[in-house]
């Protein structure tokens, strides 16, 4: 792969004006629900909905649960009751929408060469729709996604942050294991694709026909701006770079932290009790054990160091021998999906604590068994680093999963 390429969808894939759209979508389904719930009460739940889901900033529980908790009880609606009519609903009705939209031909030649040429390709569409929802949308657009190996489609089924969260951009990388290519976002809104993915240091392209309009202020977060016929060229330049992301700053390192759980849920999301229990060689880890361990190490040694590195001058980090915890804590006898939950409860805890620190504070000094000298944000690096080998290692295991 020579680069992994992040393709917003409305107004970038597809002409799609979000305004038009989300009226229309809104109205059509409180028409289509009016007689199980009033059409004002309904619209104004869900557009409360939505802003929850759009502000979120934890790794617990998907979008779609953050939806559901802020919409059916307040309307004093059963979502099991509703199932069958909410389908029925992107059946026959959602599909009408597709009038609002136009395909744009530059679209389908982009992702067709950017196929060709090797790239990773992911539809990272702001996560507030059924996954059906965004499918449908991309058929209109000419990219029907069972004709097209897209690595991932962002969902609110199994993602966790929204735009312009930059935790949205470090749970896709994760859900990929951490690709080592440069990293590209293509989008129409500077504040939703530009300006966070910048903030990662992708390499960004805004999609904008009137050069003259680009703000002064954004040039630097803008690796290039210009029309969807144009991107080629510039991915081309983009590759002879060979710049890679860097996820080693104190704004950044958080969102990176809060993508594991996230990631680990959104990939294990549906899987049987068995798989988590699996594992490829009688050496090697399953799921269940790789959560446990990483909820255990958050509990009882990360966020304990972090803390004594900002209790005490320049502490001594002793080493932890943690893996025979698997052994010792009988791992694999206990229920993974209840360690994923707990991992991310405990990994919030921890994030948010970090995001309550001053620049002062994340270069607090200490002095780690094995490292040597380092500093808060360092110890936060090693953490990352370590999530990064048991995620790709978890992807592993699913990968070898039987059919």
């Amino acid at each position: 792969m020579k680069l992994t390429l992040l393709l917003d969808l409305d107004d970038t894939l597809l002409s799609n004006d979000m305004e038009q759209f989300q009226k229309a979508y809104l109205q059509r389904l409180a028409d289509f629900l009016s007689d199980v719930v009033e059409p004002q009460a309904m619209l104004k739940q869900m557009s409360y909905a939505v802003r929850c889901m759009l502000s979120k900033d934890s790794p617990i529980g998907t979008l779609q649960d953050t939806f559901d908790a802020a919409f059916y009880a307040p309307l004093h609606l059963e979502k099991e009751a509703l199932q069958d009519r909410i389908a029925e609903f992107y059946a026959t009705i959602f599909p009408s929408l597709r009038s609002i939209t136009r395909p744009r031909p530059a679209a389908l030649r982009l992702v067709e060469q950017a196929f060709q040429r090797g790239y990773r390709v992911v539809i990272a569409t702001n996560p507030l729709f059924p996954r059906t929802a965004i499918l449908q949308r991309l058929d209109w657009a000419g990219l029907r996604p069972d004709a097209y190996p897209f690595a991932l489609i962002t969902s609110y089924e199994t993602f966790h942050f929204c735009k312009p969260n930059p935790a949205y951009y470090c749970e896709i990388l994760a859900q990929l294991g951490w690709p080592e290519d440069n990293v590209v976002m293509v989008g129409n809104s500077l504040p939703d694709d530009i300006l966070p993915a910048a903030r990662l240091q992708f390499s960004t392209y805004y999609l904008n026909s009137d050069q003259s309009t680009v703000p002064a202020p954004t040039s630097g977060a803008i690796s290039g701006s210009g029309t969807l016929e144009q991107v080629l060229d510039w991915l081309t330049l983009v590759e002879e770079q060979a710049e890679k992301p860097s996820f080693d700053s104190r704004r950044v390192i958080p969102s990176v932290l809060k993508a594991t759980p996230a990631a680990l849920d959104g990939l294990c999301a549906g899987l049987p009790a068995q798989a988590w229990k699996h594992r490829p060689a009688p050496q090697e880890w399953s799921l269940t054990e790789i959560v446990y361990h990483l909820s255990d190490l958050d509990n009882e040694v990360n966020l304990p160091r972090l803390q004594k590195i900002l209790a005490e001058d320049n502490p001594f980090l002793p080493g932890v021998v943690s893996d025979v915890w698997a052994n010792e804590r009988d791992y694999q006898a206990r229920d993974g999906k209840m360690a994923l939950n707990q991992f991310a409860e405990r990994r919030s805890v921890l994030t948010t604590w970090l995001q309550e620190r001053t620049p002062a504070e994340w270069q607090r000094p200490a002095r780690h068994a094995i490292f040597g000298p380092t500093t808060l944000l360092e110890t936060c690096l090693f953490i990352a680093q370590h999530d990064r080998t048991h995620l790709q290692q978890a992807i592993a295991i699913l990968q070898s999963l039987p059919a």
